[in-house]
C-alpha cells in the first residue's frame, strides 16, 4: 500500500494568517480552526497521513516562545485537531524536529536534555491519539537517535524518522543514507527517510541507497524543487504537476510513504495521489545479510566475501601503566593517539576498553566514546564486562556499535543483551560457559549456540552478530591452535556469521612469537577468520594479511599485495608515540587530528626550539584549517572534524599568546551574526559563529529572530567588517536583502555574508550579499574580506 503524507504547514499557515515571528504550535491551542481547515485542505487532496502542526513543539524551541511549560497542551491539542479534520478517513502523525542546537561534544546540548525534551513531546502525542511519532527535518544523527531512544521509551508507537540531506549526499554532520539506514534500522525505526533540503529529482538516489541498506518501509518528502527568488519572492520552481510526475520514480526507487515539504500545497499532494493511485508496491531486492557496523559517517562491513577488517586492540589500559594513569588522572591523551594511529594503520574497528581499577568506568566509557567518535570516523567496540559501562558507552555512541563481548555465562546473557537490543548494538559471541573455557570446537560451537538463542529471543537481527574462535596458548594445549581452526571452519559450516579472534595468546611462553603469530594468522584466515583483533602496527601480521589476501583470491592477481611489497622502503605506519621530525609539521597535524591534549605541548616545544609567531600561525594553524577546508570541501571529512580543529587551532593560539604576549594580535576582523526577524533557527548560525571564532575573528552574536534595526545598530557600534546573516525558512530568507539594504542606507561599512538551508547564491547575489553554503566557507570569504 502506497501511503501519502500531507506538504508544507508554514506557508500555509503564513498565507492564512499567522505573522512572522509568531509561534506556530501556539496556533493550536489560540487559533484551532485555522490548523483545522490547513488539515481539510490535505485531506480533501487525497492525503492519508496529516503530520500535526507540533515541529518545534518540545520544551527545547517551545522555551524561545516562553512556552516551555505548554509543551503537553500544544502536542495534545495538535493531535486532537488532526483526528477530527480527519473524520477516520486518514492517519496522524506526530511531528518532532530538531532542537535547533547540537548535542555535545559538537555542541552544548546534552544527550539526555535532548532526550528528556523528546520524551516529554511523545508522550504529550501519545496521549493525543497519534498513530505515529515522525521525527524529521533532522541534519544530526546523533539527535535522531536521542529522539527515537526517547519515542521507544515513551510510547508504543511505530516511529519514523527522516533525515535530511544535502546536495552530496550527507546530512551536514557527514552521515549519508545506507549508514544513516542501518544504524536507525538497529536502534528500532519502524519507518526510515528523508524530507525537505532537496527536489525529488535530488532525494531519488537518496531512497534507492535507502531501500538497499535496510528492509524497513522507506518515505520520502521532497521540496517543491530548490528554491529561487523571483522578484523579492521565494519561488520554487515545481508545480504540482511537474512534481508528481516524480512519484512513480520514487515508489519504483522502494519508497511506500511520499509526500512533501517546503513549497508544496494541497495540489501538490493531489497531484501526487493522483500519480500513484494504481502503483503497487515496489518490490524490493532482499538486502544481503552482513554485520554492518557504523560510526556518525562511515559504514563498516564484516563477513566471509568481503576484505578482513582488522579490529584495533590497543586502546586498553591493561599492561599499560601510562596509558592507565592518564585514563585515572582524567586525561585521553593516550586513548586519542591510538585511535587516530591505529586507524592510520589499517583498523577498521577500535576496540575501546576503560577497564582501571579504581575509577568510575562507566563515566570514563561515557567520556571516551563520546570524544572518540568526534576525531574518528572509525567504527568502536565497547569492550567491557560492566554492564553499566556497556550502556553509558552504547548511549551516547553516534552509530551502531560492537559489544565486546557477550558470553553464554547466564548473568552475561541477561545482562548484555537487553542492552545490546536497545541500543541496537552487534555483538561478539565469546564461547565462554559458567564452567570455563571449552576445550574442543565442538564445545564452543555448544556455547555460540546457547549465545545465539539468547540473542534471538532478545530481538537481536540475524546481522547483529560475530563469532570468537578462542585462542588459547600452543605452549600449555598442544592442541591449542588446531581445535581454534577447526572452531572457524565449524563456525562458518554451522552458522555463516563472520568470525574474530585475539591472535597473540597463541605464541605465550614461546621464543620468536611474531613468527608464530603471522603464521597462526595466515591459517587462521584460510580456516574462516574475517575479523582479526590485532595490533595494527605489527608490520609482520600486516604482511602476513596482505599475502593471504592474494592466496586466497581476495587480492585479485595480487595487485595490493605487489603495490605494498612495492612500498616496503615507504615510511611504515608508526605507533602514536611518534611525532612528525618537523615541529611545525607535527602542529598543523595535531590541527587537522583534532588533537587538543597533543598541540599546546608541541605549541611550547616550538616556541623553545626557536620557532616564531609567525610560523606557528601562518605555517601549522592557518595551514592546517585551510588543509581541512579543502578537504571538506571535497567531502573527505565532516563538520564533526572541522569544528574540533577550530577548537584545537585555538587552543593552540590562546597558548602561543600566552608564551609569548608580546605578540599578542588583533582579531582579523569584526563580525555581527543574526538570524533575521521571524526565523527562530539558528544552530547553523552557531556553527559558523564557532568556526570564526576559532579562527581569530571577533564574533558578536545577536541571536535568532533579530530585528533589522538592533543588526544595524550592533553594526555601527562595533563599526563591524562583517554582517552575517542566516535564514533557514524560505518565508524568511526574503529578509535578508532588506536587512543588507538597511545597513547601506544606515552608512554601515560592512560587508554581508547571507547563508541558511534555503538560502542560494543567486538569492545571496541579488540581495547584496556574499554567499556561504557552510561554516569553512563562511570563514573563507570572511579572511577575504579583510585581506587575509
Amino acid at each position: 500500500m502506497i501511503h501519502i503524507f500531507d506538504g508544507a504547514t508554514g506557508t500555509m499557515l503564513q498565507a492564512a494568517g499567522l505573522q512572522p515571528g509568531e509561534c506556530p504550535e501556539l496556533v493550536n491551542l489560540e487559533r484551532p480552526e485555522m490548523m483545522k481547515k490547513i488539515h481539510e485542505a490535505y485531506i480533501d487532496a487525497g492525503a492519508t497521513i496529516l503530520e500535526t502542526n507540533t515541529f518545534g513543539g518540545c520544551a527545547l524551541k517551545l522555551a524561545h516562545y516562553g512556552l516551555a511549560d505548554r509543551v503537553r497542551d500544544i502536542n495534545v491539542a495538535a493531535v486532537r485537531i488532526a483526528r477530527e479534520a480527519a473524520r477516520g478517513r486518514a492517519q496522524v502523525a506526530g511531528s518532532m524536529g530538531p532542537t535547533g542546537r547540537f548535542i555535545e561534544p559538537l555542541g552544548d546540548l546534552p544527550f539526555e536534555e535532548a532526550c528528556e525534551a523528546y520524551h516529554e513531546q511523545a508522550a504529550a502525542l501519545a496521549e493525543g491519539g497519534a498513530d505515529y511519532l515522525l521525527i524529521e527535518t533532522s541534519i544530526d544523527i546523533q539527535e535522531t537517535r536521542a529522539a527515537l531512544l526517547a519515542a521507544k521509551e515513551a510510547t508504543n508507537l511505530p516511529v519514523i524518522c527522516q533525515l535530511s540531506y544535502s546536495e552530496d549526499g550527507r546530512t551536514v554532520t557527514g552521515t549519508d543514507p545506507e549508514t544513516a539506514a542501518i544504524t536507525l534500522d538497529a536502534l528500532g525505526a519502524d519507518i526510515i527517510g528523508v524530507n525537505c533540503s532537496l527536489g525529488p529529482e535530488q532525494l531519488l538516489p537518496v531512497v534507492e541507497t535507502l531501500a538497499k541498506s535496510t528492509a524497513k518501509p522507506i518515505s520520502v518528502q521532497p521540496n517543491a524543487g530548490l528554491p529561487r527568488f523571483v522578484d523579492g519572492k521565494t519561488v520554487f520552481p515545481m508545480g504540482p504537476e511537474d512534481f508528481a510526475r516524480w512519484a512513480p520514480k520514487l515508489i519504483a526507487a522502494g519508497a511506500t510513504y511520499i509526500g512533501g515539504c517546503c513549497g508544496t500545497t494541497p495540489d501538490h499532494i493531489r497531484a501526487v495521489a493522483a500519480a500513484v493511485k494504481d502503483l503497487p508496491e515496489p518490490k524490493r531486492a532482499p538486502v544481503p545479510r552482513c554485520l554492518r557496523l557504523t560510526s556518525r559517517s562511515r559504514t563498516v562491513a564484516i563477513g566471509s566475501d568481503r576484505p578482513t577488517v582488522l579490529i584495533g586492540e590497543r586502546i586498553n589500559p591493561s599492561g599499560r601503566k601510562k596509558m592507565a594513569a592518564e585514563i585515572k588522572e582524567g586525561s585521553l591523551l593516550s586513548v586519542k593517539k591510538e585511535a587516530l594511529g591505529q586507524t592510520r594503520a589499517g583498523a577498521g574497528v577500535l576496540d575501546v576498553n576503560m577497564g582501571v581499577p579504581g575509577i568510575d568506568q562507566a563515566a570514563a566509557m561515557r567520556r571516551a566514546v563520546r570524544e572518540l567518535s568526534q576525531i574518528t570516523t572509525t567504527p568502536l567496540a565497547i569492550d567491557t564486562s560492566d554492564a553499566a559501562a556497556l550502556e553509558a558507552g552504547l548511549r551516547v555512541y553516534p552509530g551502531r556499535a560492537l559489544v565486546n563481548s557477550v558470553s553464554a555465562e547466564p548473568e552475561r546473557l541477561a545482562k548484555f543483551l537487553p542492552l545490546a537490543k536497545k541500543y541496537g548494538a552487534a555483538i561478539l559471541c565469546l564461547p565462554l560457559t559458567a564452567a570455563g573455557v571449552p576445550k574442543t570446537a565442538e564445545e564452543r560451537v555448544a556455547a555460540v549456540e546457547t549465545i545465539l538463542t539468547a540473542a534471538r529471543e532478545a530481538g537481536l537481527s540475524e546481522d547483529s552478530f560475530l563469532l570468537d574462535g578462542l585462542v588459547m596458548t600452543v605452549a600449555a594445549e598442544p592442541g591449542a591452535a588446531r581445535e581454534t581452526l577447526k572452531t572457524l571452519a565449524l563456525y562458518r559450516e554451522r552458522f555463516g556469521f563472520p568470525a574474530t579472534m585475539g591472535l597473540s595468546n597463541i605464541s605465550y611462553g614461546l621464543p620468536a612469537r611474531p613468527l608464530i603469530n603471522s603464521t597462526f594468522f595466515a591459517m587462521c584466515l584460510a580456516a574462516g577468520l574475517d575479523a582479526p583483533i590485532m595490533n595494527p602496527y605489527d608490520e609482520d601480521m600486516q604482511r602476513a594479511l596482505a599475502a593471504s589476501a592474494a592466496l586466497l583470491g581476495q587480492d585479485p592477481n595480487g595487485r595490493a599485495y605487489s603495490k605494498r611489497m612495492a612500498a616496503e622502503n615507504a615510511p611504515a605506519a608508526t605507533a602514536p608515540d611518534s611525532t612528525p621530525e618537523d615541529i611545525i609539521a607535527a602542529i598543523r597535524a595535531a590541527v587537522r587530528d583534532g588533537a587538543k591534549e597533543m598541540v599546546t605541548g608541541l605549541v611550547e616545544k616550538a616556541v623553545a626550539e626557536g620557532r616564531t609567531p609567525h610560523e606557528i600561525t601562518e605555517d601549522a594553524l592557518t595551514a592546517a584549517m585551510n588543509e581541512l577546508g579543502e578537504d571538506f570541501g571535497a567531502g573527505r571529512v565532516f563538520l564533526p572534524e572541522v569544528l574540533l580543529a577550530a577548537e584545537t587551532m585555538n587552543a593552540a593560539f590562546g597558548k602561543l599568546q600566552q608564551l609569548v604576549p608580546a605578540e599578542k594580535s588583533e582579531p582579523l576582523g569584526t563580525v555581527v551574526l543574526a538570524t533575521v526577524k521571524g526565523d527562530v533557527h539558528d544552530l547553523g548560525k552557531n556553527i559558523v559563529g564557532a568556526l570564526l571564532a576559532n579562527s581569530g575573528f571577533e564574533v558578536r552574536d545577536l541571536g535568532k529572530d533579530v530585528s533589522r534595526e538592533a543588526i544595524v545598530n550592533a553594526a555601527k557600534e562595533l563599526d563591524a567588517d562583517i554582517v552575517g546573516l542566516s535564514a533557514l525558512m524560505t518565508t524568511t530568507m526574503t529578509e535578508i536583502g532588506p536587512v543588507a539594504a538597511a545597513l547601506r542606507e544606515a552608512g554601515v561599512r560592512a560587508k554581508v555574508i547571507a547563508g541558511g538551508a534555503c538560502v542560494t547564491e543567486e538569492y545571496a547575489n541579488e540581495a547584496g550579499a556574499d554567499y556561504a553554503p557552510d561554516g569553512v566557507a563562511a570563514v573563507r570569504v570572511a579572511r577575504r574580506i579583510v585581506g587575509k
